[in-house]
């Protein structure tokens, strides 16, 4: 808030021009979010409003909208990953971010989504076993592995993208683009494991196998077609998903064996 300690009024009589001056200072708000000076209803500078409304239920679903990206919408985001994953992840990087909902809200929706689902239905079992293992830091974190399905894909990312990184180098993706593909992929992943573990909840059937190899074929294909769609890229794609996955397990099973010994 600023102080003004005069203004000048200017007036005419007998065709002669006269001037007041008020020297009764007078108050300049300033917009509490940069400092500039106030002038109407918003701040010319950087366009917060002078006065905010109440919070109330209208405040509280534009901001569900707008942290889900609602304008577009979820459904479009999941259909435009369905039809044609790869090349609507290389427009989201390259060409306009408007159309998605951003990645990492993404793969957290559906990771919620995942984790209501199983909580619910209790399918998480049926998608990877170890069979008997030695009590030890390995049978635990594989356990946490088996128990924790979905958070563990998210973890694999990272191992996938470092494959992927390495056999499409020539594309020039940096890492960092790499896991925003995966962020979306892992996120349909989630959404299919649920589909059909809440499926074999209800028939009994052995229906999350056949979702588990639908998520990798699903994850081979956008992959592909995110480098372009040429066999030699999906074949590419195939192993970098394989051998990220065997990386993960890999590391999985060296930081158990190692706490082992340390605690031996």
């Amino acid at each position: 808030m600023a102080i003004a300690t005069g203004t000048e009024e200017f007036f005419i009589f007998g065709g002669q021009s006269f001037n007041t001056i008020y020297t009764e200072p007078f108050l300049i708000m300033n917009c509490k979010n940069c400092g500039a000076d106030l002038s109407g209803n918003y701040c010319a500078e950087c366009g917060a409003p002078v006065k905010l409304k109440r919070i109330d239920a209208h405040y509280i679903i534009h901001e569900i909208e707008h942290v889900l990206h609602l304008d577009k919408g979820i459904f479009y985001t999941l259909k435009e990953l369905f039809i044609r994953p790869g090349k609507s992840v290389r427009e989201f990087i390259l060409e306009t971010r408007n159309r998605l909902v951003k990645p990492i809200i993404f793969i957290i929706l559906t990771s919620l989504v995942y984790s209501v689902l199983n909580s619910t239905f209790h399918f998480e079992d049926g998608y990877v076993t170890y069979g008997s293992l030695p009590d030890g830091s390995v049978k635990k974190i594989l356990t946490w592995v088996q128990s924790h399905y979905g958070y563990a894909n998210i973890l694999m990312s990272v191992f996938i993208a470092f494959w992927l990184k390495l056999f499409f180098r020539k594309y020039e993706f940096n890492f960092f683009e790499i896991i925003i593909l995966l962020c979306y992929v892992v996120g349909v992943g989630m959404i299919l494991l649920g589909v059909f573990g809440v499926l074999e909840s209800f028939t009994s059937w052995p229906l999350t196998s056949i979702g588990a190899y639908l998520f990798f074929l699903y994850a081979t294909w956008a992959i592909g077609q995110f480098y372009e769609s040429k066999f030699g890229n999906y074949l590419k794609a195939f192993f970098a998903y394989l051998l990220g996955y065997m990386s993960f397990l890999f590391v999985l099973l060296l930081v158990g064996l190692l706490v082992d010994l340390v605690l031996k």
